[in-house]
């Protein structure tokens, strides 16, 4: 069993104040796989001390000694690929062919992008006569998911380290190992102490403890619309800056003369990916009711032949999700819809017929969704893909935004088409032909799907704050 006690704050790791024991249970053999300690208030306003304290120097760098910082980190973290791999893969179920390449990858395209960002950034310019000045916001406190979780560290130290911040991370209990590791490959790079800390701990704990504190400026928080409102309520009593990128019930609007051989395969795929663990997985696919049969032959032949087995196993294939909440979660919104008339073509609540324990969920397609349907409002989170027919394109824009959710969209079908829709679709991302972001491009949402952009040029600036001088001699 992997064993991360510590938390890393000031430069150093250090033993928890009064913290608890608490075990990662794995997804694939239902057994401990990792221990931390789960912080306390007192953990976080040590981490918050140090932070405030290591702004005073960390705020005044230049814009070339962040990007040097930045740079080491890059390379150090290069050379944990496996070490970050197999953590994922043991505590949140990630292959570790996936974990490797598209887990790892996409925290090092978030510095990267954030690095490329930078380079260009001007932190002052003249509008008329008033000077415009970005400036550090200051402390932030950072709350991270285990869906994604370097992508979304990354999307939020990078900016952090970028602005002049300085930070307290606290990552998900339910996969904690990839960000203790992470905390070391900072230490390697030379990241000043306290500019980063790392304290381990829960939502109810430290991250209350983090959303409330008066000395923290800015929280931003990745995870469910539920847990986000109430990182909203805390933080209002100290009016600080609330960055928010919560949950999405994504529609693939597929156009209805689309060559679904040609557009549909890319965008098909993105509820398998990551085992439909992904905030902007496209679950809802918006079909011409004349061409539903049609998807529903395209999604089975696709999720019948995708294999489920060992995270820890090389290869191109499914892991479990990531506990039993959400396997009991997944189950239940699948038994759902066959209890409301939905027809299920693949899949089901069953385990897959080659495993025999682990929160493993088929591959599943469903046709016939209606709207009114739970599993066609409420956000799945897992490989499932539910098929709805639309009389006429202007009801498919309709349903594509029927939802609580502004996240994401994708839509398929010819690109000079597609181009006329994209603005009629309440989202903060709309992809054509694919489902996933585009790097550099801001990433967020509307709606109940958050506050604020992560990435780029977007994602640095949100990580700032804007100061106007008036009066300055000509």
């Amino acid at each position: 069993m992997d064993s991360y006690l510590k938390n890393y704050i000031n430069g150093q790791w250090v033993d928890s104040i009064g913290g608890k024991r608490h075990l990662v249970i794995s997804p694939s053999t239902e057994e401990p796989c990792t221990e931390i300690v789960l912080g306390t208030k007192a953990d976080v306003d040590a981490a918050v001390a140090a932070a405030k304290e290591a702004g005073k120097s960390w705020s005044q760098t230049t814009a070339e000694e962040r990007l040097a910082v930045m740079g080491r980190i890059v390379e150090e973290y290069k050379k944990r690929v496996p070490d970050l791999a197999k953590s994922m893969a043991n505590e949140m179920g990630a292959p570790v062919s996936f974990a490797s390449t598209a887990q790892v990858g996409a925290g090092i395209g978030g510095f990267l992008g954030t690095m490329e960002a930078l380079k260009t950034f001007s932190f002052s310019e003249m509008m008329g006569a008033n000077k415009v000045v970005y400036e550090p916001i200051g402390v932030v406190g950072m709350i991270t998911p285990w869906n994604w979780p370097l992508n979304q560290i990354a999307l939020k130290v990078a900016p952090a380290l970028a602005a002049g911040d300085t930070m307290v991370l606290k990552p998900s209990e339910e996969c904690p190992g990839n960000a203790a590791i992470f905390a070391e490959i900072l230490d390697a790079a030379g990241v000043p102490p306290g500019v980063f800390n790392l304290v381990q701990g829960d939502g109810p704990g430290v991250g209350t403890a983090i959303s409330q504190h008066p000395d923290i400026d800015m929280v931003s928080f990745t995870g469910s619309t539920r847990a986000g409102i109430m990182v909203a309520k805390n933080a209002a009593d100290t009016v600080k800056r609330v960055h928010q990128e919560l949950g999405g019930k994504s529609p693939n609007l597929v156009l209805p003369d689309a060559d679904f051989a040609t557009h549909l395969p890319a965008v098909a795929m993105g509820p398998l990916i990551n085992t439909g663990q992904s905030c902007i997985s496209p679950t809802r696919v918006l079909v011409p009711k004349e061409r539903e049969a049609e998807a529903a032959a395209f999604y089975t032949a696709m999720y019948s032949a995708t294999p489920v087995g060992d995270p820890l196993t090389e290869g191109n294939h499914l892991g479990p999700v990531v506990n039993k909440a959400q396997y009991d979660k997944i189950r239940d919104l699948i038994q759902s819809a066959i209890d409301e008339g939905a027809k299920l073509e693949t899949g089901g609540v069953d385990l897959p017929s080659n495993v025999n324990r682990g929160y493993y969920i088929q591959p599943t397609v469903f046709s016939g969704v209606t709207p009114d349907m739970r599993i066609a409002q409420e956000e799945t989170f897992g490989p499932v893909a539910t098929i709805m027919p639309y009389d006429s394109l202007e009801q498919g824009i309709e349903i594509a935004n029927d939802t609580a959710y502004g996240l994401s969209a994708a839509i398929t079908g010819d690109p000079a088409k597609a181009a006329d829709v994209a603005p009629k679709l309440k989202a903060g991302m709309v992809a054509i032909n694919n489902w996933g972001p585009s790097p550099g491009a801001p990433f967020g949402g509307y709606k109940q799907s958050g506050n604020g952009r992560e990435g780029g040029l977007f994602g640095l600036k949100d990580f700032m704050e804007v100061k106007a001088i008036s009066g300055l001699p000509a």
